[in-house]
């Protein structure tokens, strides 16, 4: 079975049994407090938690999905059988009870061995369970091991785990979660450690492979204090500042690892021999000189690091030293470094991104789209990175025979890692790895708390930044209106950019005064004389029909299901203004987003637009000044 036909099973499964089948939402998830989507369901949160009624925006309380997720926190795992940054979850929810309440534990798990051993083959006798044994003031879910065994899963091969195995969630500091229920795969004894005692969540083997996760969600995880200086201080100490109070609700949330579950149907050893891989691994073998079984797990990271590249890239993120961009420069610096392991020049990973852009067409179309912007992206990150990599080396090496010659302790001190990366664009692996040929220790912890206050020093300097029109501070009635009005037609201008460029383009931070506009946009090259023409053509366009210009007071999470724009969803209040430039006979909108004003009422006002200059900000940011005449 292919992994094509997985997926159209698995939906046809759930279609049938009368699930809603919705779309991935964005890797980029809706919630500001997690940097990527790393479970199906987050974007359900505000149903799960009963905040939001699932009938009146579904239809129906059963759901199923294919999602996109990412997650680096086993980065050090990738290139083993089972593990991969970027990844897919099939997924099927029951979110709240209907009338009845009979789609909770038995039926998730009757649905559960229906789908793996009737529709896919499986046999039952090859699979484990693990069962939530029971903290926290949780009982033991005594319920799951029956309904289990009353389906034939032998006693022998369930287990039960406690909190780190078997409670799920959530996926921030606080909200939904649950005791969990886990399907593993016994690929067999060939896979084992050969311990009596060998089973489900094996420390030592891959033998068991967990497939599917069954979360029964009956719990809202809080914080114990309630005011809002506590409740900074609570969120760095230990678990037991937070309780677990009972939801209003009982939801199903279940996810499937959709790699891992292709490897097992397609009888291959791991992730990286199925379909959705294999064709990536041979396109880099043509490329050098070393074959697969001389470097597999070289060749596994390779492959594992591109397709997320790939996807992060779509999604708009560019490569920085903060957050999401700083996640894509660590991922992207990775696979550079493993690139001269195999001896790979130039453009090695074109045709791979070929061959991934092929699997997923159909899924995920816009993939193909974007090759050309990948190649720009990679290429200049690796020229920046090949040239800060000797300076750095250089900086490594003497930091290493000054502790050696002056009989200092073989470790690499947070700081001095900090500087690494700060200067020469060291991420915190590469300094560990390095620091590990030479027998040192890498003080990680202290590397973080220094990254993080760095951060929050940036961040504050960044207020400016983001939103700096500074209009309170102005005492002209003649100035506020001029930059009221420049303000709006910042609005026009990343519409505008986005209608002719793509939706790639993200704000990146924006400066106005009296006299003209400032806009920074994340975008990888020069902007043409016929693309600038054609944005300011646009924009003046879009002035002379005279849109409307209104705004809504939306909680934040809403705003941003409602498909406003957002750029630093960090510095947002709970409560947002979002500006909506729309045609008011045909109500088609140009231009939506959050932001605090000011605006004017009609485009009409604005007068003409005239582009003043186009440069480059930084790497992958663009900038324009412009202003209205």
């Amino acid at each position: 079975m292919t992994s094509k036909e997985l997926r159209k099973r698995f939906l046809n499964f759930f279609k049938q049994r009368g699930h809603k089948i919705i779309p991935s939402s964005s890797l980029i998830p809706l919630s500001s407090t997690v940097l990527f989507t790393s479970a199906g369901m987050q974007q359900l949160l505000p149903y799960l938690s009963g905040e939001k009624d699932v009938v009146k925006d579904f239809g129906t309380r059963h759901l199923a999905s294919y999602q996109k997720c990412l997650r680096t926190g086993d980065i050090e795992l990738i290139g083993d059988d089972t593990h991969n940054t970027f990844f897919e979850m099939l997924g099927n929810w029951s979110i709240g009870q209907d009338e009845k309440g009979e789609y909770f534990k038995e039926k998730a798990i009757n649905y559960a061995l229906n789908f793996f051993c009737d529709v896919l083959g499986l046999k039952r006798e090859r699979l484990w369970v693990t069962v939530f044994s029971g903290a926290k003031n949780i009982p033991p879910d005594k319920e799951s091991f029956e309904i289990w065994k009353k389906y034939g899963i032998l006693p022998s091969h369930i287990r039960s785990f406690g909190m780190t195995d078997n409670f799920w969630g959530p996926v921030t500091k606080e909200g939904p979660c649950g005791p969990c229920t886990e399907i593993h795969y016994d690929r067999g004894e060939e896979y084992g450690c050969g311990y009596p005692d060998c089973g489900p969540n094996c420390p030592r083997c891959q033998r068991f492979v967990e497939l599917w996760n069954l979360v029964f969600m009956e719990y809202n995880k809080k914080l114990k204090t309630k005011n809002s200086y506590n409740r900074t201080i609570a969120l760095k100490q230990a678990s037991e500042s937070f309780q677990y109070e009972k939801l209003p609700q009982k939801n199903v949330d279940t996810g499937i690892g959709f790699e891992r579950l292709a490897a097992v149907l397609e009888g291959k050893p791991s992730v990286y021999e199925t379909d959705i891989f294999w064709p990536i691994i041979q396109e880099i073998e043509k490329k050098s000189p070393v074959n697969y079984l001389q470097q597999k797990r070289v060749f596994r990271i390779l492959a594992d690091h591109l397709r997320a590249i790939v996807f992060l890239v779509s999604e708009g993120v560019v490569p920085s030293n903060l957050d999401r961009g700083y996640v894509l420069r660590r991922i992207l610096r990775r696979m550079i470094r493993y690139s001269t392991l195999l001896l790979l020049k130039g453009v090695w990973y074109a045709d791979c991104l070929k061959r991934i852009g092929e699997y997923y067409e159909g899924i995920y179309p816009s993939l193909l789209q974007n090759e050309e912007r990948v190649i720009t992206v990679i290429e200049n990150e690796r020229e920046q990175f090949e040239r800060t990599l000797q300076k750095g080396m250089k900086q490594f090496k003497k930091l290493i025979e000054f502790k050696l010659k002056n009989g200092k302790p073989k470790i690499i001190r947070g700081e001095e890692a900090f500087e690494l990366y700060e200067t020469y664009g060291f991420p915190l692996e590469l300094t560990v790895q390095l620091a590990q040929e030479k027998n040192f220790s890498v003080e990680r912890e202290n590397f973080w708390k220094t990254f993080k206050e760095h951060q929050e020093i940036s961040r504050r300097g960044a207020e400016k930044k983001f939103g700096g029109h500074g209009i309170e501070k102005i005492q002209s009635k003649e100035e506020k209106i001029k930059i009221t009005k420049l303000h709006t037609a910042t609005h026009l201008l990343q519409a505008a950019l986005r209608k002719v460029l793509g939706s790639q383009v993200k704000q990146q931070g924006s400066d106005i005064n009296e006299e003209r506009l400032r806009f920074d946009f994340s975008f990888n090259r020069k902007l043409t004389g016929k693309e600038l023409k054609e944005v300011e053509n646009l924009v003046n366009e879009k002035i002379k029909e005279n849109l409307a210009v209104k705004f809504d007071k939306l909680p934040l999470e809403e705003a941003l299901r409602s498909g406003a724009l957002a750029f630093f969803r960090e510095k947002y209040p709970s409560v947002v203004k979002v500006y909506t430039i729309f045609n008011p006979e045909t109500k088609e909108v140009f231009s939506k987003e959050i932001c605090a004003g000011p605006h004017v009422r009609t485009t009409s006002q604005l007068g003409h637009f005239k582009i003043l200059k186009e440069q480059s900000s930084e790497r992958g940011v663009r900038r324009i000044r412009a202003t209205l005449e």
